[in-house]
């Protein structure tokens, strides 16, 4: 039983210790101090993104946190798919007139688990930045979705992190480990059941738990991120629901990106649930997760060979006899034909160019209007 199960005297859980407050509880090391050091020279001190909402990023300083916004200037060079995201370490600068510091250099990344930008939007959205561990976290029960795992598991190794498939809710279901023995073979990634329930394989996934290290948290809605996290930190940090009992389909509860600190001195990083997950620049990520495939392409008879009907296709053969799943190629091809099809690096300067344009229109607009005499509302 933990402490804060135990309670006090009257009954109340007692919450866990406050952290001692640093840059360094939040993953600060010499190796960054070194790559902020020309920043520093310019005046900038620096903080991390802990959290992000709707155009104000709080950030974590040496002794506190605060709400920043960015500077004209970095928001003027900044394209929409490069403003800072949690994760990030950020230079800031206080204002000559007072008030809050604000964001004003964001230092190159680590790592970067990033998806193609939802909507109408060409380009990119940055999910969770300089990540050690990526937790592919998805439910035992029907949720449930090997081909979807894929697509989070290129995306996960394009992004430089380490990723670990967590299968959550093993107390729903009679026996994971033939399912986490399948898995593992598949993806060639660690892959752990669990449940925040009853707490049967919390302790499996301690070892990734490092002090100084930031783990972030990906999936679907309700498959138990949110109370993965708040079994770790003994406390309750966000709220959670669970799956729909009537489709076992979850609903949103985590509506925002934010870092935390656990109370063994690692960061998890808790992010909603993703309903549309596009590839962006995931070529060698694609490759890493299909290995086997591209193993068997390489002994087919042709070098154009599309794997379909040509003689001597080892791929085919392959899964002829057995030894490869068809949907997996299915899904390569799948994967692959998304990346084929995302703009080129043109589209996405022209597309980047159209929104400067409309942003410098309705400036003129809003000047225009000021001149005579209007006022906007």
């Amino acid at each position: 039983m933990t402490s804060n199960q135990a309670g006090d005297a009257s009954g109340e859980p007692e919450r866990p210790a406050a952290l001692p407050y640093s840059l360094a509880s939040w993953g600060w090391t010499e190796e960054w101090a070194a790559q902020f050091a020309p920043l520093a020279a310019e005046g900038r001190f620096p903080a991390r993104v802990i959290a992000q909402h709707r155009g104000r990023w709080m950030l974590a300083g040496d002794h506190d946190e605060w709400s920043a916004a960015l500077t004209g200037r970095l928001r003027h060079e900044a394209r929409k798919g490069e403003l800072p995201a949690v994760g990030d370490w950020v230079g800031c600068v206080i204002p000559q007139g007072g008030g809050p510091a604000r964001i004003d250099a964001v230092l190159p990344r680590r790592s970067a688990f990033v998806r193609r930008a939802a909507g109408s939007y060409v380009g990119a959205q940055t999910v969770a930045a300089n990540v050690d561990t990526l937790f592919i976290t998805s439910s035992l029960n029907s949720d449930l979705n090997p081909r979807r795992l894929e697509r989070y598991v290129a995306m996960a190794r394009e992004s430089g992190a380490q990723p670990v498939l967590l299968l959550t809710k093993d107390d729903l279901v009679e026996d994971g480990a033939a399912t986490v023995e399948r898995l593992a073979n598949e993806l060639r990634i660690p892959v752990v059941a669990l449940s925040s329930h009853t707490g049967a394989g919390v302790e499996d996934i301690r070892r990734w738990l490092v002090p100084g290290e930031t783990v972030a948290l990906v999936g679907s809605s309700g498959v138990g991120k949110s109370s993965l996290l708040n079994l770790l930190a003994g406390e309750e940090l966000m709220v959670t629901r669970e799956i729909r009992g009537d489709d076992e389909r979850g609903r949103h509860t985590t509506t925002h990106r934010e870092l935390f600190r656990l109370p063994g001195g690692s960061l998890m990083l808790d992010t909603p649930g993703v309903r549309e997950l596009g590839l962006w620049d995931a070529d060698q990520g694609l490759a890493d997760t299909f290995t086997e495939i591209l193993d068997l392409a390489d002994r087919c008879l042709y070098r154009d060979c599309r794997h379909q009907k040509e003689p001597g296709c080892a791929v085919q053969a392959a899964i002829r006899a057995g030894e490869l799943d068809e949907s997996r190629l299915a899904s390569y091809r799948r994967l692959g034909e998304e990346l084929a099809g995302q703009p080129t690096e043109a589209d996405r300067r022209e597309a980047a160019r159209q929104v400067s344009k409309a942003a410098e229109v309705a400036a003129h607009a809003r000047a225009r209007r000021a001149d005579n005499g209007w006022r906007e509302r």
